[in-house]
């Protein structure tokens, strides 16, 4: 049994008991062999806001009105009742199968900016897997690729640079893990090594693929920290090249960031740099 049949046969059973004592009617029409009838119920249930009733009924009448006049207006609106309904997942492969069965349908447009939509409600927050928060993205673009001139278009743009942003802090979350991880162990040896430098590629990383992102200065600061750290724990033979390297960093840091909070910072791991240097 499938998940989706799984989780409308708990529905079903739900509303059963719930409409039990109000004279049954639910079980009345979901038992009914006329599908016009429990269609019509469908539509009276999702326009009176009961849209779990409304999945329940529609997810059994896909098949049998594939091909008629209300194929994909039932699609649809079952799509709808799932996303009003809060279940986003069922919600985004409805919409993705109008759109696919019905690519200039009726509601394509609106199928079409709902699979983002749908994802956009489901995606998780930044410290947790971020595929979801990848699929809404995608399916943004694709909107905006497909329906240019729609009127859902600048709301599709503001949520894709919303959902942007989430993986750029979930790349920010990962950087200051590792740097934090650097200095767990106390004294240096090959894993704080390992974790300033897994730091120093990851922000360096989302920099270059978010360069204009609020958070710049933030990934900049943990590449600039860790390898000072690099150059402070560093064995004899990589020490002086690894203090030179941090002392550019932070020139670079403090020309990027003149006015920073942490130039203060920058200029003391300088002061340092150049006094085992010798420069």
């Amino acid at each position: 049994m499938t998940r989706m049949k799984m989780k409308h046969n708990a529905i079903c059973c739900l509303l059963a008991l719930t409409l039990t004592g109000c004279g049954g009617e639910y079980n009345k029409v979901f038992k009914s062999d006329d599908l016009d009838y429990r269609y019509e119920y469908a539509k009276q249930s999702f326009a009176e806001g009961k849209y779990a009733r409304a999945a329940s009924l529609l997810i059994d009448l896909i098949t049998p009105k594939k091909g008629s006049d209300d194929a994909q207006e039932a699609l649809y609106m079952l799509g709808m009742s799932e996303y009003m309904s809060h279940d986003y997942e069922s919600a985004s492969a409805t919409f993705k199968k109008y759109y696919q069965t019905y690519p200039k349908g009726v509601y394509a447009e609106q199928a079409c900016y709902y699979v983002g939509q749908s994802l956009y409600e489901g995606a998780p927050e930044p410290r947790l897997d971020q595929t979801p928060t990848i699929g809404a993205i995608n399916a943004y673009q694709q909107f905006m690729d497909f329906f240019p001139d729609s009127e859902l278009r600048p709301k599709a743009q503001e949520r894709l640079f919303e959902l942007q942003d989430k993986l750029v802090q979930k790349e920010l979350l990962s950087a200051q893990l590792y740097y934090n991880l650097g200095g767990y162990f106390g004294n240096v040896n090959s894993q704080n090594e390992s974790n300033y430098i897994s730091c120093i590629i990851t922000a360096q990383n989302a920099l270059k693929q978010y360069p204009y992102s609020k958070w710049r200065e933030d990934f900049s600061l943990l590449v600039m920290k860790s390898k000072y750290e690099l150059a402070e724990n560093s064995s004899e033979d990589k020490r002086l090249d690894r203090y030179r390297d941090a002392e550019d960093e932070c020139y670079g840091f403090l020309n990027e960031f003149p006015d920073s909070k942490n130039a203060s910072m920058a200029q003391r791991f300088i002061d340092r740099c150049k006094k085992v240097t010798g420069e």
